[in-house]
C-alpha cells in the first residue's frame, strides 16, 4: 500500500526551481521535497519576521550606543542589508500575494530553460475566484521585469490543460487553442495562438499536424502521415513515438542523436531502423542524446556520451577522475591537454564518445524499467520495483548521489530506498531531476 504522491527535486537550483532561493542553495545534492505555494509563503513570512526582528534589535543597540556617545547611529552593514532586503521584497511583489496559497496537483513540467518549473494549481484563491480547474504556478525565475518571483499565480491561464516554458516564452494548451505568452513583458495578450479541436488529445509539444516549440516561429508541421503518441524535443533534434511503437527522429545529427548510424542531419521524420520489430513504450530526448524504453522494460540509448549520459564508458570521465581539481571538476583545457597522454592500460579500454546506433543499456540483475527521462547531459530511469537510477553529468547534483561527480553507468539513488519511498515517475530538467514518489506503508505485524 502507498500513501499520497509527492515530488522531490535535486540538482541545479540557482533560480529557486527546487527550494526557495532565500535558502541560498545553488546545488541540491540529495533529493528534497518540493514545497507547495503555501509552504513557501510561510517560509518567506517566517524569514521576514526573523530578519525584521534581528535588524530592529541591531538598530536599537546602535541608537543606544549613539546616544551614550552623544552622536548619531552609524550607517552599518546591517542597515545596508536591511535596505537591500526591503528592496528585494518590494521587487518580488509576488512573494507577498495572498493568492499564493494553493495545492499543487500531481503534474509537473520541468523547464529546458534551466530557470523554472511549472505545476498546475488547484484550490488556490485565484482559482476559486474564477470557478475553474486551477491556475499555473511558476517556480523560479519568471522574468527580468519581476525579478526572482518564486510563484506566480496566473488567472489569465486558469483553464490551462498543459504548459511548457523556455527562457522567454510560456506555451499553454487549452481545450480549444494553444497560445504563447512572452513572460519577459507585461502584456495581457498572447503573442501567438492556434485553434485546436476539443478532440485533440496530444500533450505538448504535440499540436494538430505538427508540434510547437517555446520560441518563434512556435509551430512546425510534420509533412508525413504519422499517428503520434508522444513527441519530445532535444537541443536541435526531435524524437517521436508513434501509436504503433515506432520511433522517428529528425533534426541535427552531429552527435549521433538521431540513431540512424551517421552524423548527418535529417529534415523529415525517419524511422530508427535499428529498432525495427521492437515496440517502444516511451521516448525522451536530451540535448544531444536520445532514449527509448521498450514494452519489455529495456532501455535503448544513443547519441553523445561526453559525460557518460549513455551509460557507456566515457573517456572524459576517466580524465576528470584523474585530474579532478579542488572544486570537484577538471578544466576542459586540462582534459584536452591530457587526452593523448592516458596510461597504456587506459588506452586499451573501449571508450564511447558517440553512439550513432541505439545500444541496449546493460544493467546487472535483469532490471526492468517503466519510466525514463533525459536531462541535458544526464539520464534517469525508474524500475518496476520503484527504484530510481541516474547516470551522466553530475556537476550540480542532478544525479542525486550526494555528490557532484559524474558517472558513466546506471547507479541507484539510495536516498529513496533508505526513506522507503517508491518512485512512480521521473522528469529531468536540463541540469536537475524531479521524482514523484509515494511512501511505502510499514508492513503489518
Amino acid at each position: 500500500m502507498f500513501t499520497m504522491l509527492e515530488w522531490f527535486g535535486f540538482g541545479f537550483n540557482q533560480f529557486g526551481q527546487i527550494t526557495p532561493i532565500v535558502s541560498g542553495k545553488e546545488k541540491i545534492l540529495l533529493p528534497q521535497k518540493i514545497q507547495t505555494c503555501n509552504e513557501f509563503t510561510e517560509e518567506v513570512t517566517e524569514n521576514k519576521m526573523k530578519l525584521t526582528k534581528s535588524h530592529a534589535e541591531q538598530a536599537e543597540a546602535e541608537e543606544t550606543r549613539a546616544r551614550d556617545c552623544g552622536g548619531q547611529p552609524e550607517a552599518t552593514e546591517s542597515r545596508a542589508t536591511e535596505s537591500n532586503w526591503r528592496a528585494r521584497v518590494s521587487e518580488n511583489r509576488g512573494l507577498e500575494r495572498s493568492n499564493l496559497y494553493c495545492e499543487a496537483d500531481n503534474t509537473i513540467r520541468v523547464s529546458w530553460s534551466r530557470r523554472a518549473t511549472l505545476h498546475r494549481a488547484k484550490h488556490s484563491t485565484c482559482s476559486k475566484s474564477h470557478g475553474d480547474k486551477g491556475g499555473i504556478c511558476l517556480y523560479g525565475f519568471c522574468s527580468s521585469s519581476c525579478g526572482q518571483s518564486i510563484c506566480l499565480c496566473t488567472p489569465k491561464l486558469h483553464d490551462c490543460l498543459d504548459a511548457m516554458i523556455s527562457e522567454n516564452y510560456l506555451v499553454v494548451k487549452f481545450k480549444d487553442k494553444i497560445e504563447s505568452w512572452n513572460i519577459e513583458e507585461e502584456e495581457n495578450n498572447p503573442i501567438w495562438s492556434m485553434d485546436i479541436t476539443p478532440s485533440f488529445m496530444g500533450d505538448l509539444p504535440l499540436a494538430p499536424g505538427g508540434y510547437v516549440v517555446a520560441k518563434p516561429p512556435f509551430y512546425k508541421s510534420i509533412n508525413m502521415p504519422i499517428s503520434a503518441k508522444k513527441l519530445t524535443l532535444g537541443e536541435e533534434h526531435v524524437v517521436l513515438l508513434s501509436t504503433d511503437g515506432t520511433v522517428y527522429t529528425w533534426g541535427l545529427g552531429s552527435h549521433g542523436q538521431l540513431g540512424h548510424g551517421t552524423l548527418e542531419s535529417q529534415l523529415d521524420p525517419l524511422a530508427v531502423e535499428a529498432l525495427h520489430g521492437l515496440k517502444m513504450a516511451d521516448v525522451s530526448a536530451g540535448s544531444w542524446h536520445s532514449v527509448c524504453i521498450s514494452d519489455g522494460g529495456d532501455i535503448y540509448i544513443w547519441g553523445w556520451n561526453e559525460s557518460g549520459q549513455l551509460g557507456l564508458p566515457s573517456r572524459c570521465l576517466q580524465i576528470r577522475d584523474n585530474q579532478r581539481d579542488s572544486e570537484g571538476e577538471a578544466d576542459m583545457t586540462d582534459i584536452e591537454r591530457t587526452e593523448g597522454n592516458m596510461h597504456e592500460e587506459d588506452s586499451l579500454a573501449i571508450f564511447i564518445s558517440i553512439q550513432a546506433f541505439p545500444a541496449l543499456l546493460d544493467v546487472p540483475g535483469g532490471i526492468e524499467f517503466i519510466k525514463m527521462s533525459c536531462g541535458s547531459r544526464h539520464t534517469a530511469a525508474v524500475t518496476c520495483d520503484g527504484d530510481l537510477y541516474t547516470w551522466g553529468w553530475g556537476k550540480y547534483g542532478q544525479l542525486g548521489h550526494d555528490s557532484i561527480q559524474s558517472v558513466d553507468q546506471p547507479k541507484r539513488v539510495e536516498y529513496f530506498a533508505k526513506q522507503q519511498f517508491y518512485v512512480q515517475h521521473v522528469v529531468c530538467g536540463a541540469w536537475n531531476t524531479f521524482a514523484q514518489v509515494s511512501k511505502r506503508d510499514p508492513p503489518k505485524k
